[in-house]
């Protein structure tokens, strides 16, 4: 069974958002949404769209999007087989949250690290 396929998103927290995400926008040209981050689309090795986007986005500090986890960051890895997966790490002793989310974004589910850190698994939606 594949486990990690890929990244699909780097989440990070900020004192000052808003600042934050201004200045990559104005000296990286990250095109930073209202939503406080971006999607990248994929590309081919010709630059055309492919399947795909990775997410990259700032919060603000004082948000718990990352609890129970205490790192500035967390990382978001896409996997073919979220249940799966889970079972397994369950079966391995890591230390998994029972919650798993599906939406019209895709499933859900997260793991904390051996240093304390939320790793967010990710199977995205058919087609993505």
């Amino acid at each position: 069974m594949k486990r990690v396929t890929g990244i699909g998103g780097i989440f990070f927290k900020a004192k000052d958002a808003p600042a934050l995400q201004a200045w990559y926008k104005r000296h990286l040209g990250i095109d930073v949404q209202e939503w406080g981050g971006t999607a990248f689309t994929w590309t081919d090795g010709e630059g055309k769209p492919v399947a795909g986007t990775t997410v990259w986005s700032i919060a603000p500090a004082q948000s718990d999007q990352f609890a129970p986890g205490a790192a500035t960051f967390m990382v978001n890895y896409r996997v073919e087989d979220l249940h799966a997966l889970v079972k397994v790490l369950r079966e391995e002793g890591c230390n998994v949250l029972e919650k798993i989310d599906d939406s019209e974004y895709g499933k859900f589910a997260w793991v904390i690290d051996p240093e304390g850190n939320k790793v967010e698994l990710w199977q995205p939606p058919a087609g993505q």
